[in-house]
């Protein structure tokens, strides 16, 4: 945060604006911490933030300028590239038509390309003149976006480029820190996820010793499918990172290696204090499929078709105490407790109203708006519950004596 605001005061002084750094980094932190903008978008918008302000209109974008990979070392430059294609990758997103690397002689660098710009597709090993495109920066490794203003021109001759690299390095879930790299992992298959899309066969958690991960196996992969609780060896994996959460991606040059092992998964505990604010869709009651235990969508597991599933009981929150939120989950032992509800009295409840959805309307009149204690273990974006504990009601009293205290400073 200190370099940004640095960076900003100098690009300020510039034009003769003079602006406290505690007033830079507030808006800074905003934007990072609460928005959850990226670093370099955040730094151009308290920027121009700053300069009408003051009653300068921000610059128009000016054209762009021909560069080399290795000479890209800021955000928000437009610029033309001469580059080959690398690799290409399977898009985390609707909002992406084509991700993966481009390089010239003198590196490599990442690059998006958004659906909305209607672009033309690129071919792996194909060269491209790729011009007026932004770049990007995010934890210091930077990359390219093309958007509606963009170009894309074939050339003749072949771009010479540095292969990306592919070697594949052993690593601990918990070193995981940077997109890009090509690893090995030794783990065990903590949780499977309803796949969200036709083009990813399996999704879930996987976790080694130090803590868990997010792993995505594409379709196009043809791998065999993993099963919850079995360990294996997974090599030539590729790590991506989204909103600061890292991730592992499986394609075609990936191989899972089944291990006799059980390895096990180590977890940090972690406590949140909040209002309950939501009891979200999937809560209540449930239906699991017998073999993979994935929760069914109208009788049907994504993995097994269609099965009698077994009743479960969860519950899928939020808690929010008034600065962030936090995803919460209890098992049916947590939601039976909690609620005050068996698994046989929410079954009976679904028959008599022929609808499963009176057991989550039940349970969002016993706790939404109430505040509570959790603590457990942080898996991806869930905090999974092993204590809860209601938090005593605000007084009237308590109340007049932040006031008071207010007032005094």
């Amino acid at each position: 945060m200190k370099e940004l605001v640095d960076q900003i005061v100098a690009r300020l002084r510039e034009q003769k604006i003079d602006v406290p750094e505690e007033e830079i980094a507030s808006r800074l932190k905003k934007l990072i911490v609460d928005f959850r903008v990226s670093e370099a978008e955040a730094r151009r918008s308290v920027i121009n933030y700053f300069l009408k302000e003051h009653g300068i209109t921000p610059q128009a974008r000016s054209g762009s300028e021909k560069v080399s990979i290795s000479e890209i070392k800021e955000a928000g430059r437009w610029v033309d590239v001469q580059v080959k294609v690398l690799d290409l990758w399977e898009p985390a997103s609707a909002t992406i038509s084509q991700t993966g690397l481009v390089g010239d002689g003198t590196g490599s660098i990442k690059f998006v390309k958004w659906s909305k710009s209607e672009l033309p597709e690129m071919e792996l090993g194909k060269s491209y003149l790729l011009k007026n495109v932004i770049t990007d920066e995010y934890q210091g490794r930077f990359s390219l976006k093309l958007n509606r203003t963009s170009q894309i021109e074939p050339l003749q001759e072949e771009v010479t480029a540095k292969p990306a690299s592919r070697a594949a390095q052993e690593m601990k879930v918990v070193d995981i820190n940077e997109a890009g790299l090509w690893v090995d992992l030794r783990v065990k298959v903590a949780q499977l996820w309803e796949s969200t899309s036709d083009s990813i066969s399996q999704s879930g958690l996987v976790g080694d010793e130090t803590g868990t991960i997010r792993f995505v196996k594409w379709a196009k992969a043809e791998l065999p499918d993993m099963e919850a609780g079995k360990s294996y060896l997974l090599k030539n994996l590729v790590t991506d990172e989204f909103s600061g959460r890292f991730s592992v991606k499986m394609n075609r040059t990936s191989q899972i290696e089944p291990l006799d092992i059980d390895i096990e998964i180590g977890s940090v505990a972690a406590e949140f204090s909040g209002a309950l604010v939501d009891v979200q869709k999937g809560s209540g009651l449930i239906k699991r499929c017998p073999s993979c235990k994935r929760s069914l969508a109208k009788g049907v597991c994504s993995e097994h078709g269609k099965v009698d599933g077994t009743y479960d009981l969860r519950i899928k929150a939020v808690l929010d105490d008034g600065r962030r939120v936090q995803d919460v989950l209890l098992n049916r032992e947590m939601t039976e407790r909690l609620v005050g509800l068996t698994l046989d009295e929410a079954k009976q409840m679904a028959m008599e109203a022929l609808d499963h959805e009176v057991v989550r309307t039940l349970i969002e009149g016993k706790l939404v708006g109430k505040y509570y204690t959790i603590t457990g273990p942080r898996v991806d974006r869930y905090l999974l519950v092993e204590t809860i504990n209601e938090m005593a009601a605000v007084t009237a009293a308590q109340v007049d004596g932040l006031i008071a205290d207010a007032e005094a400073i």
